[in-house]
């Protein structure tokens, strides 16, 4: 399974998808950048995502919140207290750190043997200075999380768009945690983009939003590609929940690393509303004029962070397919890798390939084609090599249909559009292929 990651991981490099960051520098520890393929699948996740929230519910709006906020936020929060910290050890000898649930209650460092260190708490959050002097006033925080400048606009959103109980408020935006022990690729990171949101809802009605959003969220993966036996519900047990939640429920997907959370769904109660009120001054509570009564809101909160899912969709779609599958690929020792990637998610959507490169009108009438088609899709051009290898190159990349011009297009107008799962072919004419396009993606 881990052969799996390492080529996952190539394909990424070599095709576009994901960078190291500061690569030419030899890299920089767990930050990674992402290609022309991977910034055009991120924007579909996050597309994808923020539809289902938006346009499918009724009473949830988007929000975009400064990443840089007062520090007093994040005092409310218990980001800086024990709440977000790691509870870390360090060996003596070769002075690795590890966190303390890794090492199971062994007293020897698991790369040398040494002794290990009497645990340190070390917390999360990554500091800052804002202004010209660095010194303890001026310190401030990257946000951990992007939900607390949700929580604190709860009242401007409120207010300003005139809403009642229940209500959503959805963000899309970085977050960074100074994480000790990063790993498995991109799946912990110290940079990332998380897709939150918080559903504020009345206290008696917590339990029952809670199921709704569990059942909702796990839905959205199986819709997209995501096989039921590769997803499973965790029920988190009391000891090891969050310290905000009354429940907790993961959703975990297996990663060729092991079952791993890719999103976690929160009931959070008051804890939220009620601290930014107690340490802000700011009555956060709501007047229900049904009831004629004034409560704190319960939250539930759906968390999931783009690069993990972008990681899964990536081990979920890809394929080796032995003896090829193009004319000039088949035979015995060949083997294809295919990323069978839900259409929505494939970062381009259509290729265009005249048969020949050598054919100048072949060549006129494939970038005319590629013209009527870029306004519409995300597409490339591609006339450099034979079909089948052109052919193995968009299915490796994921590309549902290839759009091929040939000579009988300069006869009648005619392309063969293919299918990248079925590899079938149906020749169209050429001022149908945005109508046929857009129907199959």
């Amino acid at each position: 399974m881990q052969n799996l990651m390492q080529k996952i991981i190539s394909l990424s490099k070599r095709r576009g998808f994901i960078f190291p960051s500061s690569d030419i520098y030899g890299g920089f520890g767990s930050c990674y950048d992402f290609g022309p393929l991977g910034v055009e699948m991120k924007r579909n996740i996050k597309n994808l995502w923020w539809d289902a929230m938006l346009k499918k519910h009724d009473g949830i709006v988007g929000l975009d919140a400064s990443i840089l906020m007062s520090p007093k936020v994040w005092q409310a929060s218990g980001h800086l207290t024990a709440g977000f910290a790691d509870e870390l050890v360090e060996c003596k000898k070769c002075h690795k750190r590890f966190k303390l649930d890794e090492i199971s209650g062994s007293k020897k460092c698991p790369e040398c043997g040494g002794e290990l260190t009497k645990p340190r708490r070390f917390n999360l959050m990554m500091k800052t200075f804002v202004g010209s002097v660095e010194n303890e006033a001026a310190t401030t925080y990257l946000r951990a999380e992007t939900c607390q400048g949700i929580y604190v606009n709860f009242l401007n959103v409120l207010n300003s768009m005139r809403m009642k109980l229940p209500l959503g408020i959805a963000q899309i935006g970085k977050a960074f945690r100074n994480e000790i022990t990063p790993g498995n690729y991109v799946f912990r990171v110290r940079e990332f983009e998380q897709m939150e949101m918080q559903w504020f809802c009345k206290p008696s009605e917590d339990n029952k939003w809670f199921n709704f959003w569990k059942k909702e969220r796990l839905n959205w993966y199986l819709n997209l590609g995501i096989k039921k036996k590769d997803l499973k519900l965790v029920e988190v047990p009391e000891k090891d929940r969050a310290h905000y939640a009354k429940r907790q429920v993961d959703i975990e997907y297996q990663f060729p690393f092991g079952w791993k959370e890719i999103e976690g769904v929160h009931n959070r109660g008051d804890w939220d509303l009620s601290n930014h009120s107690k340490h802000s001054g700011q009555d956060l509570s709501y007047f229900d004029d049904q009831s004629n009564k004034k409560y704190i809101p319960h939250i539930i909160e759906t968390s999931v962070g783009v690069e993990r899912i972008l990681l899964m969709f990536l081990c979920n779609s890809y394929k080796e397919i032995k003896g090829g599958r193009t004319i000039t690929t088949q035979s015995a020792k060949e083997i294809e890798s295919v990323l069978e990637l839900d259409k929505r998610l494939a970062p381009i959507k259509v290729i265009v390939l005249p048969l020949v490169r050598n054919k100048p009108e072949l060549i006129k009438k494939a970038d005319k084609v590629y013209n009527l088609l870029k306004t519409e899709f995300v597409t490339q051009y591609d006339e450099v090599g034979s079909i089948g290898r052109r052919y193995r190159r968009a299915d490796e990349i994921g590309i549902p249909f290839a759009v091929t011009i040939d000579f009988d297009t300069l006869k009648d107008d005619t392309v063969t559009i293919r299918d990248r799962d079925t590899m079938k072919q149906k020749r169209v004419k050429t001022n149908q292929l945005v109508d046929i396009l857009n129907k199959n993606i």
